[in-house]
């Protein structure tokens, strides 16, 4: 268990990591992600930003923050986060390789002054390797692990948003990777440097279908696997009002369902995995989808076992039944956002707003508090 000591057991902060100290170097993308995450289960996470950077202190990915401005050219104020560290249980950092180090607050300077502390560092394409100084963006990071490669039509690759590479192989391992490196600190009583990746994550994230190739059941090539959209039982159809709708009847039963539902008595539809029937049953399945309005089919579909859903815009998704009932979506400050995920039976996440604070002020509470 990631115990803290008896004086922080007050806290005003709800979640399993409510207690935990965590220093944010402001970035984009992934570490504020992760960050928020963290926050929102509980812990105490103070962002370092630069002067005048953070206007807005409402934003989504924002929330839950102490906010502190500084220069951290200015040594006096490298001296102050190094204070601040001395009592912090984790540091997030996103900037490219050696820049910390450059700054004076490189994992040897801050760790030599808390050795119990957890160094995590976000990066494209890692701490070292050949790329490790380049540029780059979550396309770029999941175009080398063959994830990019492999989503898309026939024609050519198309960008799965930036869910992949920032998010899913980048912030999610980060907290992954400094939620275990806690748990191990709390036992061995020492910290050290995560080095989370987003081409590592992504590479990671594509590990079922480098199992799927080496068996045979996954060919290189777009649009023509049974979960990259070559299967007409798995994918996406147009209905006649021009919304979408997705199916993933993969399963025999599932099928058997989509079948009975959508109508589909021609004999073709026997050839369930045959790939070369693929083709001409996607054909005639787009023409069965295209001759109902997608509201249609959500009465005909939704519920049953045929792994049916509607394609919903973010507009529209707060107001699907199912989620409004979980309360999946909410509103603060007049802005609708994701509640945090995952969620927690005896110490719930919630949602916290940013404030602005002073590094002086939280180095002497935290200090206090160890």
């Amino acid at each position: 268990m990631l115990d803290k000591p008896a004086a922080q057991s007050a806290v005003r902060a709800s979640g399993p990591l409510a207690g935990f100290r965590i220093v944010e170097f402001a970035g984009i993308g992934p570490g504020p992600f992760a960050c928020m995450m963290l926050a929102d289960m509980g812990a105490e996470v103070v962002t370092l930003d630069r002067v005048g950077a953070r206007k807005n202190l409402k934003s989504v990915a924002g929330r839950g923050r102490k906010v502190v401005e500084l220069d951290l050219k200015d040594k006096a104020s490298v001296a102050s986060v190094l204070d601040l560290l001395a009592n912090a249980d984790a540091l997030i950092e996103g900037f490219r390789p050696g820049v910390m180090e450059r700054l004076g607050l490189g994992p040897d300077v801050v760790m030599a002054r808390n050795p119990r502390l957890v160094f995590g560092r976000m990066t494209g394409w890692g701490q070292e390797g050949p790329l490790a100084q380049a540029a780059g963006h979550d396309i770029n990071y999941i175009s080398v692990t063959g994830a990019l490669a492999a989503i898309g039509t026939k024609e050519k690759p198309v960008p799965p948003l930036n869910l992949v590479g920032d998010f899913g192989g980048g912030a999610l391992y980060l907290v992954v990777g400094v939620l275990a490196a806690l748990l191990e600190a709390s036992k061995s009583g020492k910290g050290q440097v995560v080095d989370a990746a987003m081409c590592d994550g992504a590479a990671s994230l594509m590990s079922m279908f480098f199992d799927m190739t080496a068996i045979g059941r996954w060919t290189e090539g777009r649009d023509q696997n049974f979960l990259d959209g070559g299967a007409h039982f798995y994918g996406v159809y147009e209905c006649s009002c021009g919304n979408f709708i997705s199916i993933g009847s993969i399963e025999p039963q599932f099928y058997a369902l989509l079948r009975e539902h959508a109508g589909l008595t021609d004999a073709d539809f026997d050839a369930q995995m045959d790939r070369n029937a693929w083709p001409a049953l996607k054909e005639k399945l787009t023409k069965v989808f295209k001759s109902k309005s997608r509201e249609d089919w959500c009465k005909i579909m939704e519920g049953t076992d045929i792994c049916f859903a509607p394609i919903l815009t973010m507009a529209e998704a707060p107001k699907h039944p199912h989620n409004a009932a979980r309360k999946i979506f909410v509103e603060r400050h007049g802005v609708t956002q994701p509640a945090p995920a995952p969620r927690f039976s005896r110490t719930p996440s919630a949602i916290r707003d940013a404030e602005k604070a002073d590094i002086a002020e939280l180095t002497k509470e935290w200090k206090a508090g160890r």
